[in-house]
């Protein structure tokens, strides 16, 4: 049988479209393995002297582990704290009666749009009244400034596409609402809060200013902070930088790819009637 034009042009284009996303990544991990001296001189798409020197440099002489440490633990613990306490609110915003509701649902999608530069000042000040600057808590909770709305905003439409039948037969058994969410509801929720997690805490790996703005020297830094902040005598050492990028790539690439069909699954939810 053959193919239809269509078919034919539509692969030819998705393949296209995958090469050209994908390069970018190769080269990052072709490149890092290059020596210096042949970054900007060789024209090969392959590595012809192939080199670990860069990734030795980061352990050796940078301890890079430091700053994938911190943002670990800043990514894990806003994760922790932000999609349990989305999860309370979007339930609340998706199932109780309430006045202004949708003003209230616009007002956190204001906040998660509001630009960071902005409120960057008032958080450095209050974050050095409490002592709080080049701490892990002084970075979770300006992340959660940004992770809070996201996650009320997209497990509020994951709660309102779940079915109330089996909520209001929970509670007709003599279960309370916390406990209806907790046995039924979340069971039910479970893809849309595993890929909200997961975009939670992919957002706060990928911070960048509240990160440089609240830490103050490397023990605190945070690996786009400490990527950006690689500096050599005399030039920046592009190496290493593409180095600790595919380094930076690893975690949340086996991260996604652990846990894909849930981010599917969540994202999808609502997409289809049945």
């Amino acid at each position: 049988m053959r193919a239809r034009p269509a078919t034919v042009v539509l692969a030819v284009a998705a393949a296209l479209l995958l090469t050209a996303s994908l390069f970018p990544i190769y080269w990052m991990f072709a490149a890092s393995l290059m020596p210096e001296s042949r970054l900007f001189e060789s024209r090969s798409l392959l590595p012809t002297v192939v080199t670990f020197e860069h990734y030795r440099a980061l352990f050796d002489e940078r301890d890079f582990l430091v700053p994938i440490r911190n943002s670990l633990l800043v990514s894990g613990l806003t994760t922790i704290v932000a999609v349990p306490v989305g999860a309370l609110c979007a339930y609340s915003l998706a199932r109780l009666r309430m006045r202004g509701k949708g003003l209230l649902l616009a007002f956190v999608l204001a906040v998660s749009m509001f630009p960071q530069i902005s409120i960057v000042p008032p958080l450095y000040l209050i974050l050095r009244e409490l002592r709080l600057l080049n701490t892990y808590p002084g970075l979770v909770l300006p992340y959660l400034t940004f992770s809070m709305p996201l996650a009320i905003w997209l497990l509020t439409g994951f709660f309102r596409q779940l079915p109330r039948d089996l909520e209001e037969a929970a509670m007709l058994d003599g279960a309370t609402r916390m406990r209806t969410l907790r046995d039924v509801v979340l069971p039910l929720a479970a893809p849309g809060v595993a890929s909200t997690a997961i975009l939670t805490f992919l957002y706060c790996w990928n911070e960048f200013l509240f990160a440089l703005s609240f830490t103050l020297g490397p023990d605190r830094y945070t690996v786009p902070v400490a990527i950006m902040l690689f500096r050599g005598r005399y030039q920046v050492p592009w190496g290493e930088v593409l180095a600790a990028t595919v380094l930076a790539t690893i975690p949340v690439a086996l991260l996604v790819l652990a846990c894909q069909r849930r981010i599917v699954a969540g994202l999808t939810v609502g997409a289809t009637k049945g």
